[in-house]
């Protein structure tokens, strides 16, 4: 979750009274604040759709029944800029506001991956300050995955940033720990690699059977989301649990408080992804290419 931000109280008069979308069995309300923006109000709603129906593909069902979805229009700038999720707010079990540039155009809108990212905030609770890195590593981790389960982007897409981003959370000179070395690299990016690493080592110990997406799963169905303060220790159970694994709190145990490097070079290759010239290459031969085909393949055909 990106720090808060400070909004002028400048135009902040409410743009839609009370657009309503429904996910399932889930009410998300969208606020517009803000400047008047160049798009109109029916194409950021259905942004947001798409975002949160891409959290409810690889959840099984929206995490929460009911969110506030705030986009603050800013004016003069474009793109989307920030954003933030809290847990119960205002009688809603989860509430996300969005920072959108006032002159943010459809393509740019179609882009966007911040809007999927904070809706993916709503399916873990709250952890300890030490354990934010969790948070934001499910975010990461999660948020490409499930626009890929929905058919908004493609494989080729998500693993071709995977290599080009993951590399950020690798340990550097002096790093502690996940839990006791607070960078934007490890907090976002180390946590998705644990996240990553976690998965492809409950497939090798399932036989491919099970996946992070199962204890994550199973996490919100045990009541694990953002509107509860809940200790790590709570969310590796219920998470290994689901799995018939140990490997969540194993992960944990060796990752939390000293530096653990990942070859990833190797498990590019070993999962069969490659990058040349800009082209992403998946080869379904590689000896670890099931389990990358079973990390996105719809939750229907698992």
């Amino acid at each position: 979750m990106a720090a808060e931000s400070h909004h002028s109280s400048t135009n902040r008069a409410a743009i839609s009274a009370d657009p309503s979308i429904e996910i399932g069995d889930s009410h998300l309300r969208i606020d517009l604040e803000g400047a008047a923006p160049d798009l109109p109000k029916v194409t950021i709603e259905q942004h947001i759709r798409e975002a949160a129906q891409a959290v409810a593909v690889y959840y099984g069902h929206f995490p929460v029944p009911s969110a506030r979805i705030v986009v603050n229009v800013s004016p003069g700038q474009n793109g989307m800029l920030q954003g933030t999720t809290w847990g119960d707010v205002g009688g809603f079990p989860a509430v996300t506001r969005l920072r959108m540039g006032q002159h943010t155009t459809e393509q740019q809108l179609s882009r966007d991956w911040v809007a999927t990212h904070e809706l993916v905030h709503m399916s873990l609770a709250s952890l300890p300050d030490a354990q934010h890195w969790l948070e934001e590593g499910v975010a990461t981790y999660v948020e490409p995955i499930a626009r890929v389960q929905a058919g908004q982007l493609t494989p080729e897409r998500i693993w071709g940033d995977m290599v080009a981003g993951m590399h950020n959370g690798e340990p550097r000179a002096g790093d502690r720990g996940l839990d006791r070395t607070h960078t934007w690299g490890r907090t976002y990016w180390g946590g998705a690699l644990f996240c990553l690493v976690a998965d492809i080592e409950i497939r090798k110990q399932t036989g491919n059977a099970s996946g992070l997406q199962d204890a994550l799963r199973a996490i919100v169905a045990a009541g694990g989301t953002i509107d509860k303060d809940w200790p790590i220790s709570r969310i590796l159970t219920i998470g290994d649990r689901a799995t018939g694994t140990s490997v969540l709190q194993d992960l944990y145990t060796s990752w939390s408080t000293a530096p653990v490097a990942v070859d990833l070079q190797d498990l590019w290759q070993q999962l069969g992804v490659r990058v040349e010239n800009g082209t992403v290459m998946l080869n379904d031969t590689a000896p670890l290419a099931r389990f990358r085909v079973g990390i996105t393949a719809p939750p229907h055909n698992k």
